[in-house]
């Protein structure tokens, strides 16, 4: 067994599996532009929300995609993965519109002009209006409506896929939205989270069988990890810090592994980790390094997020479908990465399946409910004009996913 602290010894590159992907990944909300017909459009104009700004134009990725997917591919990457928003495929319930239905599929096609492989998320935080205001993920027939769009989206682009993911971060959603209050529908109740949670379940359940039914291509799901650690000053308080613990592990992945392990792989999402002592989660200190976000400095948190994930799915292969930083200091997201890269490989030293690493962001983009503060992307976004500037980040994980194998992070 490799340790995890033992990594990049060596001068010479660690090399990835033959296979593996490179990729960037955005969601619709955040860079098509004006997605008036969704919940979180309302949300972001509703008076009394901690909404930063509205998303408006954000990226207007919703036109400028062809020159976006050039990009991505120039730069050496060598999958996409995009979401399509529901609330323009079915505006309203049992209403499909062919033209954006086309649209998506003109996505795929510059995808596949530039030999870019297609990676569609299906359901991306964003839920239309019409569904939210019978429920949305607290009424049970929500599952049902998201298996109907599922499959509809099959059926209609499906042979242009090359793989599909049903629903990202669904515990951040019922998390955030209904225990926290602090997304869409704005729900504060322990309750609405455990039902929103069963209801995102049986969603993925049944979308991925409509899927499966008309598409060959792999289907997961996606989640939001954090490494989880204890911190206790007194060993006594140790079992009640890990009952903390594993009270959050309870609400926010426990569900979600159990219902991946009938999939082709499983999405890990991760940026940082989450201490806890006897009281619960505790704050960075002081003297620790921080993001943008407020998160922990901690790129080795994606590798102890891939460990749990492989043990509590049964061994599901696992991509990495989302990790990454925001900063204005483009030399500390090339560290961060460079971290979270060597320990994905001492996963793969250690026999787990891993298939892919996918940065976040693309670009810079809205930030949910942090607006267009937090900058992720590996391309700069000028709000004004419109144009796009590649980070040298860009060009750094470029040149890794070219060559498939680990660079030292001033190469």
């Amino acid at each position: 067994m490799t340790s995890a602290n033992t990594a990049s010894t060596s001068t010479s590159p660690r090399s990835f599996p033959a296979g593996f992907t490179w990729g960037t990944a955005t969601a619709a909300h955040q860079v098509e532009g004006n997605n008036w017909n969704n919940d979180w459009w309302e949300w972001e104009h509703r008076v009394g929300t901690r909404v930063k700004e509205p998303s408006g134009d954000t990226c207007d990725h919703y036109n400028l995609y062809p020159q976006d997917i050039a990009m991505l591919a120039k730069l050496g990457f060598d999958n996409y993965r995009f979401s399509v928003e529901w609330s323009r495929i079915e505006p309203e319930d049992g209403e499909f519109s062919q033209a954006e239905i086309n649209h998506y599929r003109k996505v795929l096609e510059a995808c596949h002009e530039h030999n870019i492989t297609p990676v569609v998320t299906l359901h991306h935080f964003t839920t239309p209006r019409w569904v939210a205001a019978r429920g949305g993920w607290v009424n049970d027939s929500t599952a049902d409506l998201f298996a109907r769009f599922s499959e509809k989206v099959a059926k209609s682009l499906g042979d242009g896929v090359g793989k599909w993911c049903t629903i990202n971060e669904p515990n951040m959603v019922s998390t955030i939205g209904y225990l926290l209050g602090e997304f869409p529908p704005g729900t504060k109740s322990r309750e609405a989270r455990a039902k929103a949670n069963e209801v995102f379940c049986q969603a993925h359940i049944k979308a991925r069988d409509a899927v499966k039914s008309v598409s060959s291509a792999p289907l997961g799901i996606t989640l939001a990890m954090q490494e989880y650690t204890i911190n206790v000053d007194d060993e006594s308080h140790r079992k009640a810090a890990e009952g903390k613990r594993d009270m959050a592990w309870d609400g926010l992945e426990d569900c979600f592994l159990e219902v991946a392990k009938g999939d082709d792989y499983f999405g890990v999402q991760t940026y940082t980790r989450e201490r806890f002592n006897q009281d619960g989660r505790i704050q960075p200190d002081a003297d620790m390094r921080t993001t943008i976000m407020g998160y922990e400095f901690r790129p080795q948190a994606l590798e102890a997020c891939i460990r749990r994930a492989w043990e509590k799915t049964g061994h599901v292969p696992i991509i990495v479908t989302e990790n990454g930083i925001a900063t204005s200091d483009d030399a500390e997201r090339i560290e961060y990465v460079h971290g979270a890269l060597e320990g994905v490989l001492n996963c793969i030293q250690d026999g787990i399946d891993i298939r892919g690493y996918t940065y976040w962001s693309l670009m810079d983009n809205f930030e949910w409910m942090y607006g267009y503060g937090p900058t992720f992307g590996i391309v700069a976004v000028d709000w004004k004009t419109q144009v796009r500037t590649p980070r040298p980040s860009a060009s750094w994980l470029g040149r890794i996913a070219r060559g498939n194998a680990l660079l030292p992070r001033n190469a």
